[in-house]
């Protein structure tokens, strides 16, 4: 027969790494916000973007990029209809700078990346 103390140690453990990761789960998630706009939080390096919430599975919507450059020269943020290649937004950011890109993205998804830094096209295609 098992300690009584023994099976309360287990089942706290088996609270406690539950907890952990559902938080984790959570973290990456995007946020809505109550007037509906989703922010997806990017980092851009030299030569590639970080992403702080998942991409993937976004649904049609609007949003807001909320980009910061974290390399120590000038670089660029463009993002794209995927299916027309038309600009929905372009600019350029300063070493430490933030930036906001409001966009609505539609059911064709849309493509991003740096034209200044060359960085291969982010496309996120799979809007539901």
């Amino acid at each position: 027969m098992k300690n009584p103390l023994t099976t309360l140690r287990q089942l706290f453990a088996v609270v406690v790494l539950a907890t952990i990761t559902l938080t984790q789960a959570i973290a990456g998630t995007p946020i809505t916000r109550d007037d509906g706009v989703t922010v997806i939080n990017l980092d851009e390096y030299n030569g590639y973007f970080a992403a702080h919430e998942t991409v993937a599975g976004l649904k049609a919507g609007e949003y807001e990029f909320v980009i910061t450059n974290k390399s120590d020269k000038l670089v660029g943020f463009q993002i794209q209809d995927l299916e027309t290649k038309s600009n929905l937004d372009m600019f350029p950011l300063e070493p430490g700078e933030k930036r906001i890109s409001r966009v609505t993205i539609g059911k064709e998804g849309v493509r991003y990346r740096c034209p200044i830094n060359p960085t291969p096209w982010y496309d996120l295609d799979v809007i539901k």
